[in-house]
């Protein structure tokens, strides 16, 4: 479906050259002379580049119906993750490099959005914060308090993040995973 440049609005994913865009900002534009335009800056949900373009007053922009499926993490073989459809109980194999750095923080049974367009993945959304164990640190030396520093740990999917210098191993902690950041130590 075509939609006019005056249906341009946050949230609308749209193709452009067969790509799959979402709009992340728009600002319309009506000029006191000349016909009105609209600048939309749009984001790739593959890779997460920005990109602005200018739409005028009489184009057409394709509209993406694009598919949001809630989906709970299972098990990794070779190149694929599989996860599992919470509505049908299908299995969705995913490509790791559609994951991207997200396997890092992929627990078992975790539940993630995931975003498809005719059947092709284009992204998996995990949750904003999500709890881990720590299984290997060093540790930490009498004196050390909160804001002393921080030292390397490792969590129970593997990844390596950095923690204050009072975690130690067997700590249950709270990590954001947008930015793979410690937020606190959970009891």
């Amino acid at each position: 479906m075509a939609l006019s440049i005056n249906e341009i609005k946050v949230g609308v994913t749209i193709l452009v050259n067969d790509q799959v865009y979402i709009v992340i900002d728009t600002e319309h534009v009506k000029p006191g002379k000349g016909s009105a335009f609209v600048r939309a800056k749009y984001r790739n949900p593959k890779n997460n580049s920005v990109q602005e373009i200018t739409f005028r007053g009489d184009e057409k922009i394709d509209q993406a119906y694009v598919e949001e499926r809630k989906l709970q993490y299972q098990y990794k073989t070779g190149e694929l993750y599989h996860f599992m459809d919470l509505d049908t109980y299908e299995d969705i194999s995913i490509a790791e490099d559609a994951v991207g750095d997200k396997a890092k923080f992929l627990k078992d049974n975790l539940e993630v959005q995931g975003y498809f367009y005719k059947h092709e993945t284009l992204n998996i959304v995990l949750p904003n914060f999500i709890e881990f164990n720590i299984k290997h640190t060093e540790p930490g030396v009498k004196g050390d308090t909160a804001k002393s520093g921080t030292k390397p740990a490792q969590i129970d999917t593997g990844a390596n993040i950095q923690v204050p210098l009072f975690i130690n191993v067997g700590d249950n902690i709270k990590v954001d995973t947008r930015n793979g950041q410690y937020v606190e130590r959970v009891a």
